[in-house]
């Protein structure tokens, strides 16, 4: 039989600087780490049982990290913060004997993790390689520091996640109860905030050095008509001195008020203080009546009773004038601690995949509808009622709706408390003031609600979650212990089939104490909103992924919110100044995406649901909560018929395709644009190709005047195409022995007709008949004569003569014939 994990275990063989020193051997693990993680150990080859998937196990100061060797990613269920751990264990499964080796057994080495956060983890190690040893002498040292700096936490340190005071952010909210707007939040502002009061109530400073009370905290709301000295003689009335003060107030007078249960004892003894007190809870009358107040005692009424052998006990009606004594019924810690116990064991027994490898079919064995035959599932149904867990989350639901109903259509002042006034009364006071106040259901109102009623009423955090903690008055604050798990694994840790030689560790996994104060009072909670969010969805600006990512840090023990037990040993151990804050961190993560983000609820309508929320009590009906209670167990379904997350999905992809509808705009209008630029470039050659045609037009038409006009003087005029080479470009005269000759260009066919693909020349050439010699001169023939020869001008018998002297007119009008018109000018029409 192999060891069981415990706090007082004694780390045979292994000490902490040997673990250590396999940090030099770290490979592929460094990526994965977070800012100050270290790794202490390190183990490969490791199989995670649950979905039978090998990779490298690694214990660091913050979590256990597993990284698959295939996908070298880390697998979310294989990797768990310490703090969330609950209980560990090594475990052996005994193989068959092989054949050829009948006299040999060779077993499984296996280390279960139960986690606090509904999960239950098996790795399986190879045999002979002691890594399993090591993780285990690793997970005792690091999950029970000997001191306080010590935790991650501390090492981690401040890092970007510092906040302000929380004492500023508490005076704030009471500054937002009494009705005067905001409060300026500076280390100043805590002494003038002190002095504050309405018309009813006051704050008081009478708790500041956490004298009266040490695990209220430094300021408190209380009736105006009470003064301090009676405050004192209240305190000593009631258990842990958690007198009567107000948690919640509207505007009319009523207000939601919170303690600890009075100490009657047997005798039914009085306090005539506090008898006062609780009296000034009711204010004001009511529409010309007293306010009525209801006394709401969270405990069943044999608790109660039971209480008074002790001391303690439950208030009379008619000891408190106008009041009313109801007992809500609600189970103590220990009962909510085996119901969640009984609870993850069932997801564990009828998940897709559990710790022992086998899905919910397998185990049941058959052909199967859904995870298993039909009697099976119905004895699936009757097992999870077994738990109970959902009874109780029914309870509190059904409670904190009476009491905020109370409030709402009474307008009465309601008393809550049970036996230290810590966990049924916190659960149920913050739960009823979620319904009556819409700012509690916003991300910052849900924030100033757990700050205050939470952390700053006192609530054990660390006795009830198992965190370290100052471990007593004669201790110095730097050494801490931790509540105790007790008890065994669970009813069932292991489903190996029969024959399998299954041998774990039995008994106590924490240190042997006889209590145990652990209990998942936070956590039942953080169910019964989410239970609220699902019967008013559109009522809450958070979604229910929020308050799993809120949940999660605060298993993780990241952050130093919600370390120790109260306000006062987290000021005195400097947590404000020496740790992160999760809201910071809650908020970076949120702000890259603003209202997009997964935490915020696309629904959330604050002008329908601007009042307080009256649940009927047939909708008071709870169910597990998917997203946090099946996400390990039944990963599939976790999300599967959230109406967020498929409106996320829907959302995602209508943003897909209104991206890709842009860029194919983009693309539109680039082409458009191209269109635009081509057609105004067509447009212009049109214009030049116009222009052209015009020109050639023109052209054409004089050239077939010249033509006209040359044969008018008796020349011949000869068209040669694509000759442009034997003929110059252009127009010119010359004189050859033949006579006269004219070379031209011409865009015209024969017919004088436009060609634009032709390359006409023009030659035109006149013959001389006869040479007149002797001829009478006159300074104009002499200038223009191209038949005047070296013996003289010959005429009139000079050849020039039969062209009727008009060449002479002919010549000196030719610059003119692009003015002019040749058929009017000369020639006439045609």
């Amino acid at each position: 039989m192999e060891g069981s994990g415990s706090w007082d275990s004694l780390v045979v063989g292994w000490t902490p600087e040997e673990l250590r020193r396999s940090d030099s051997q770290l490979h592929g693990m460094t990526e994965f780490l977070l800012e100050a993680e270290d790794v202490i150990v390190q183990g490969h080859g490791v199989v995670l049982v649950n979905t039978d998937e090998a990779g490298t196990l690694a214990v660091t100061n913050f979590r256990i990290l597993f990284v698959s060797e295939v996908s070298q990613q880390v697998i979310e269920l294989g990797t768990i913060p310490l703090a969330t751990i609950e209980k560990f264990s090594k475990h052996a499964v005994k193989l068959p004997s092989v054949p050829r080796q009948s006299n040999k057994t060779s077993s499984r080495r296996l280390l279960q993790v139960v986690g606090k956060d509904m999960r239950t983890i098996m790795f399986g190690f190879r045999p002979k390689t002691k890594q399993r040893r090591a993780v285990f002498d690793a997970l005792c040292m690091c999950t029970k520091p000997e001191k306080l700096k010590d935790l991650y936490v501390f090492v981690f340190g401040l890092s970007t996640f510092k906040n302000d005071d929380p004492k500023l952010r508490l005076l704030k909210e009471y500054h937002r109860l009494l009705g005067k707007g905001s409060f300026r939040a500076s280390s100043t502002a805590i002494g003038d905030g002190l002095s504050l009061s309405n018309n009813w109530w006051r704050i008081t400073s009478i708790n500041s050095s956490y004298a009266l009370c040490p695990t209220y905290p430094f300021a408190l709301v209380v009736p105006k008509s009470i003064c301090d000295e009676e405050l004192l003689q209240v305190s000593s009335f009631r258990g842990r001195c958690r007198f009567p003060v107000i948690s919640w107030c509207n505007h009319d007078g009523a207000v939601l008020a919170r303690s600890s249960q009075p100490l009657v004892g047997l005798m039914s003894q009085r306090n005539t203080a506090d008898e006062k007190l609780v009296a000034a809870l009711c204010g004001t009358p009511h529409k010309g009546s007293r306010r009525k107040l209801y006394i709401a005692d969270a405990r069943p009424r044999k608790n109660a009773l039971a209480n008074g052998a002790m001391g303690g006990g439950s208030e009379s009606s008619s000891n408190y004038f106008q009041s009313e004594v109801v007992f809500l019924g609600i189970e103590n810690i220990h009962t909510m601690r085996e119901s969640l116990a009984r609870l993850r064991d069932y997801l564990d027994t009828h998940g897709t995949a559990s710790s022992d490898g086998m899905s919910s079919f397998l185990r049941n064995g058959g052909w199967s509808w859904g995870g298993g035959n039909l009697s099976s599932m119905s004895a699936s149904v009757s097992t999870l009622g077994d738990t109970g867990w959902l009874i109780h989350v029914q309870s509190l639901l059904a409670g904190s709706a009476w009491i905020a109903a109370r409030v709402a259509k009474e307008s009465a002042s309601v008393l809550v408390h049970c036996s230290d006034g810590w966990d049924r009364t916190t659960q149920l006071v913050s739960l009823a003031s979620v319904l009556l106040d819409p700012f509690y259901r916003t991300i910052e109102g849900f924030q100033a609600l757990v700050e205050k009623d939470w952390l700053a009423f006192g609530h054990p955090f660390s006795d009830r979650m198992g965190f370290p903690t100052v471990s007593g008055i004669n201790n110095t604050p730097s050494e801490l212990s931790r509540q105790s798990s007790v008890g065994s694994l669970s009813s069932s840790p292991l489903r190996m089939p029969s024959g399998s030689g299954f041998t774990s560790s039995a008994g106590n996994t924490t240190h042997g104490q006889t209590s145990n104060n652990c209990s998942p009072i936070f956590l039942q909670w953080i169910d019964c909103v989410s239970q609220l969010l699902r019967m008013y969805p559109c009522a809450f600006q958070f979604s229910s992924v929020f308050l799993v990512d809120f949940l999660d840090c605060v298993l993780s023990y990241r952050f130093g919110n919600f370390l120790f037990n109260s306000e006062k040993e987290r000021q005195q151990n400097g947590v404000a100044d020496a740790c992160g804050c999760i809201w910071m961190y809650l908020a970076q993560l949120r702000a890259p995406e603003d209202g997009s983000h997964v935490h915020y609820n696309p629904f959330y309508d604050p002008v329908k649901y601007d009042r307080s929320l009256s649940p009927p009590a047939a909708a008071l009906a709870p169910t597990l909560w998917p997203e946090f209670h099946l996400r390990w167990a039944c990963p599939s379904e976790a999300g599967a018929g959230d109406v967020q997350s498929q409106w996320r999905t829907m959302t995602k992809k209508f943003s897909e395709i209104a991206k890709a509808k842009e860029i194919a705009e983009t693309k539109v209008n680039e082409l458009q644009l191209s269109l635009d630029l081509l057609t105004a470039e067509l447009q212009k050659e049109k214009q030049f190709r116009n222009s052209a045609l015009a020109m050639a037009k023109r052209g054409s038409r004089e050239s077939l005047a010249i033509k006209r006009a040359v044969q008018s003087l008796g020349c011949k005029v000869h068209f040669l195409r694509g000759e442009s080479d034997a003929v110059s470009t252009g127009s010119s005269w010359s004189e050859t022995r033949e006579g006269l000759q004219y070379s031209g260009r011409s865009d015209s066919d024969a017919r004088g007709q436009p060609d634009e693909k032709a390359d006409l020349s023009v030659s035109i050439s006149a013959a001389e008949d006869s040479m007149v010699a002797n001829c009478v001169t006159s300074p104009e023939c002499e200038s223009i004569c191209p038949f005047r020869t070296k013996e003289g001008c010959k005429w009139p018998d000079a050849a020039c003569a039969q062209f009727g002297g008009q060449l002479v007119g002919l010549k000196a009008n030719f610059d003119a014939l692009d003015r002019l018109s040749i058929y009017d000018g000369y020639f006439g029409a045609d």
